[in-house]
């Protein structure tokens, strides 16, 4: 399975390389407990399956607009809000602030910081880190904390 993969996987997504074997092989294994009798998987077959697999991972990807934890300084600006020069001004200057902010928080407060400014619940950032809910929901919320009191030296009030 792993080598269907790798013949169908793009570059950009070779860091989820082995997440899409697993899916992959989920997905055989689902099949095999459906069909018992089946003993073999054509070549061709499994190409398929791996195949499909990431396509559904491309799916999941664009859905939800991801952005890897780690990249917080190669955030894109926001862009220009059409019409008025000071809004985009103040926008773009809140912007560089955040992640200014967000470069100077201890790695797990930014990384619970940054998916739960992605959109993310608490209990979905621990669910993805890996970590506690309880610890989760401390690390957010300290960190959002910090993130507050890093923009009010810096100007901006809530």
């Amino acid at each position: 399975m792993s080598r269907a993969v790798a013949r169908v996987c793009p570059p950009h997504l070779v860091d989820r390389r082995d997440d899409l074997v697993q899916t992959a092989m989920m997905r055989l294994m689902e099949l095999q407990r459906r069909e018992p009798d089946r003993e073999r998987w054509t070549a061709s077959y499994l190409y398929r399956v791996a195949y499909t697999a990431l396509v559904d991972e491309i799916r999941n990807v664009e859905r939800r607009k991801e952005v890897g934890l780690e990249v917080v300084e190669a955030l894109p600006e926001p862009p220009v809000a059409m019409g008025n020069p000071e809004q985009s001004a103040r926008a773009s200057q809140i912007a560089r602030a955040v992640r200014d902010c967000l470069r100077k928080l201890v790695e797990d407060r930014r990384l619970a910081v940054t998916l739960y400014l992605q959109g993310h619940t608490v209990p979905e950032a621990a669910e993805l880190l890996g970590w506690d809910g309880k610890r989760t929901e401390n690390l957010v919320y300290r960190g959002l904390g910090a993130l507050r009191l890093c923009l009010s030296t810096k100007g901006f009030e809530p």
